[in-house]
């Protein structure tokens, strides 16, 4: 029963450098913190990231140097700024990019958990985004075509099939059952478009919970090849439910990530320096003030 449940630095570990990693959650909601502070201090390299929506867990790994290669359909850090890491990497043309729509992302997603080498698209046409992309790094991903049915014009997009996704849960069981509460923007798509999947759960629940409300269940434990019990494991993001993201460490951060000398003072504060997560909890927050971040179980926020 517990076979999948696996710490994140064990998984982390089976990532190759260069690998495509699709991350979870979007801007400053339900991203895998954990994970991204894990590849940082087992110093992947060259990896392709995509995301709907990138935010904080993007914007670190760019900034330690981790990635080769965006596929995203824009991003911030919500009201906190923007992401200057991935800003100041395309200004200076030290990774490649493609922007997409988020709509189009998750279709693309889509299309790869349906199994479909394509899928077609209207609210692209016409746009600047199209035109970046067929004159650009993406020009092998879209193609225009006709309707073989009424003659209509449509985009035709690549699907997109991650090697690793990694998703942050409210809920989950041992097996990689698992719950997503509140919005779930591309991530059910995303999860079952990727060769691999592990689930980061804050709470890990017996089966015959999962078994009392299985319409409940987005994502089913035949697609998952592991589960990481973390609590927190999203912070300083919030999870819906759980708890909110704390606004003194974020603000922190985007101090910090205004020049490059900041990010690096950062990570090694934060993350190089910090022996795992909970070490990292320890150094950015502590418990008390963990405790006064988590949801009122009766309200839910």
């Amino acid at each position: 029963m517990t076979a999948k449940i696996k710490t994140v630095g064990e998984v982390v570990s089976s990532v190759p450098d260069g690998a495509h990693v699709a991350l979870g959650g979007f801007a400053i909601a339900r991203n895998p913190i954990a994970v991204v502070h894990e590849l940082i201090r087992q110093r992947k390299r060259d990896l392709t990231l995509s995301q709907a929506v990138a935010g904080l867990d993007t914007d670190l790994l760019v900034g330690a140097g981790a990635v080769k290669r965006l596929i995203i359909g824009g991003g911030s850090l919500d009201r906190f700024g923007p992401v200057h890491c991935i800003n100041r990497a395309r200004e200076t043309a030290s990774l490649e990019w493609e922007d997409w729509s988020s709509l189009s992302i998750c279709f693309r997603y889509l299309a790869g958990a349906l199994g479909l080498s394509f899928i077609p698209i209207k609210s692209l046409i016409a746009s600047e985004v199209l035109d970046r992309l067929e004159h650009g790094t993406g020009a092998d991903q879209v193609r225009r075509i006709e309707c073989p049915f009424t003659g209509e014009n449509y985009i035709a997009m690549r699907a997109l099939n991650p090697d690793i996704c990694f998703v942050h849960v409210q809920i989950a069981d041992a097996d990689g059952n698992c719950r997503i509460r509140g919005p779930r923007w591309d991530n059910e798509e995303q999860a079952k478009s990727a060769d691999r999947l592990i689930v980061v759960a804050e709470n890990i629940v017996d089966t015959d919970e999962i078994r009392r409300e299985p319409e409940r269940t987005i994502i089913p434990a035949h697609r998952v090849e592991a589960v990481i019990h973390l609590p927190f494991g999203a912070y300083p993001t919030s999870v819906f439910g759980c708890y909110d993201y704390d606004a003194a460490h974020l603000k922190l951060y985007v101090e910090h990530a205004r020049d490059a000398r900041g990010v690096r003072e950062y990570l090694d504060k934060y993350i190089i320096g910090t022996t795992d997560h909970a070490d990292f909890l320890d150094r950015a927050a502590g418990r008390e003030h963990l405790a006064s971040l988590k949801a009122n179980p009766a309200l839910g926020y």
